[in-house]
């Protein structure tokens, strides 16, 4: 067990006298220390805090912590300056999924065997748990991120990849959910061997990639949208030039340069206090456009940018990749057009069908079920892949993979751009 109060006062000590060495620097115009030579730099700290708490303890007549203790003390100190303090042990563990966190003493972990768990606390109280999510607004993704009661919503990615959503003033208590990133390389074959897509799914996304459809991938919460966006862009050749367009980082598809040497990771800026500086998701699409990209990602799409995404797939960005949520296959057509009202452009539904019809070549849709009647494992599966064949009206479209008994996806309906597929590898199995 490690005592948290005296984690906390460390940190705060360590964290007083890193700052007091960045002002040194600053003022004497030595060059800002790195991430890492900040973070060395804070160990040699944490160890000289250590062995000052030690000489005091002595001298005080009481036993010193021992090596084992200093070790946890040194780890809690580091984690609760760089990491997530109290979280890290659950970031450490591959087994979790989520974290769901109803206030500092109310938190419940998911596991990837479909188990729900109420863990420990997370810190002392609920001011504190605040404090741990404004140190990690301030130092997570591209810019300081603020939470408090003027900004009391919050979306970022942790260093270890995990998506963080918190809220505050408009709950009774705070609340922070973290989806982990369980899977960060992660290719079609990874998602074939666990059951995520079958075979013949896999090989047709392979050639869709290649073939550069346009591919929109939708889903619930959590159905693993984002990971099968990731096994789709690590299909994409190295030699291409990728940008990225999200709201708070999360791909991180730039931090395998052997995969992807050429990457751009765009994210969306939030206004400051004085309601200045926001860089909305609509214009980083536009943006990207002028930054000779040969895809462009947009890790989700949640309102006005899908006008700008769309208008980019029909102006020769082919091989664009993006998420939506959504209920079915055959649902994302009405969601975009849901979206599209709220854009700036207010194109009727009629106008967005067309720009649909123009600019989407598949809709993936993957699902996730609990199967309780086989000991509650929880299943992701790609259960249906829709081709867009054209407008009249509203969106054409035909079903190529429909759910099978199990309701994973299996072959349906010819694809009508089969020649293009079969060019880049497609063997279809089933037709």
């Amino acid at each position: 067990m490690i005592d948290h109060t005296l984690v906390k006062r460390f940190r705060q000590e360590v964290g007083d006298r890193l700052a007091h060495q960045r002002r040194l620097d600053q003022a004497s115009g030595v060059p800002p220390m790195s991430g890492e030579d900040e973070r060395q730099f804070a160990r040699a700290l944490i160890s000289q805090v250590l062995e000052e708490h030690a000489r005091s303890e002595i001298g005080l007549g009481r036993t010193p912590p021992t090596i084992e203790e200093e070790e946890a003390l040194a780890a809690g100190i580091h984690a609760a300056l760089f990491g997530v303090g109290r979280l890290q042990p659950l970031l450490d563990d591959a087994e979790v999924e989520n974290i769901d966190i109803n206030g500092c003493d109310r938190v419940f972990v998911s596991y990837a065997d479909g188990q729900e768990i109420m863990h420990d606390p997370v810190a002392e109280s609920d001011d504190e748990l605040v404090e741990l999510i404004q140190i990690l607004a301030a130092y997570s993704g591209l810019s300081s991120r603020p939470f408090d009661t003027a900004n009391p919503q919050l979306d970022l990615r942790l260093p270890d990849g995990s998506r963080l959503s918190a809220v505050m003033d408009v709950t009774v208590r705070p609340a922070v959910s973290i989806r982990r990133s369980r899977l960060g390389k992660v290719f079609l074959s990874d998602l074939a061997g666990n059951g995520t897509i079958s075979g013949e799914i896999g090989r047709f996304l392979t050639a869709a990639v290649a073939a550069r459809k346009n591919i929109m991938i939708a889903g619930s919460t959590n159905a693993g949208k984002t990971t099968l966006l990731r096994a789709l862009a690590n299909e994409i050749p190295p030699t291409e030039r990728l940008i990225t367009v999200e709201r708070a980082l999360e791909l991180g598809l730039d931090q395998f340069p052997e995969l992807h040497p050429n990457v751009v990771a765009f994210e969306q800026r939030l206004p400051n206090a004085e309601g200045q500086g926001e860089i909305s998701m609509a214009e980083l699409v536009r943006r990207s456009l002028r930054m000779n990209p040969s895809r462009v990602i947009v890790g989700e799409v949640l309102g006005d940018e899908i006008v700008t995404m769309l208008n980019a797939m029909t102006q020769g960005n082919d091989g664009s990749l993006s998420t939506i949520h959504a209920n079915s296959s055959m649902e994302v057509f009405n969601r975009i057009a849901t979206y599209a009202l709220q854009a700036g452009e207010r194109l009727p539904i009629d106008a967005t069908h067309m720009l649909i019809a123009g600019a989407i070549d598949f809709v993936v849709f993957i699902e996730k079920r609990n199967d309780y009647h086989v000991g509650g494992t929880l299943r992701r599966y790609v259960s249906s892949i829709r081709e867009v064949n054209g407008c009249d009206g509203r969106v054409l479209s035909s079903e190529v993979f429909v759910p099978g008994p199990d309701g994973a996806g299996v072959p349906h309906a010819p694809v009508s751009c089969l020649e293009e597929l079969l060019a880049h590898g497609y063997n279809p199995g089933g037709w």
